[in-house]
């Protein structure tokens, strides 16, 4: 399963400018870390209340990666 994928579908899904959505993956083994970027306006969108949006987001990645036997990190710049 392409988590990228996964995780640009996620952050189109909730910004009002899904066009400026990017994702940088580096692998490292069983090991994934995704930066997610968005436009600076779409950035508390993304973030949420006190962080839940983000916790959420990184929640489901992480589900998404046990399934494939890896291990995901999500960082948002």
């Amino acid at each position: 399963m392409d988590l990228k994928r996964v995780l640009e579908d996620i952050a189109r899904a909730i910004v009002d400018n899904p066009d400026a959505v990017t994702v940088e993956e580096t692998v490292d083994g069983d090991d994934i870390e995704l930066v997610l970027s968005v436009d600076e306006d779409d950035t508390g969108m993304v973030i949420g209340r006190h962080g839940r949006i983000a916790k959420a987001i990184r929640q489901v990645m992480k589900a998404v990666a046990n399934t494939c036997g890896k291990r995901v990190t999500v960082e948002i710049k």
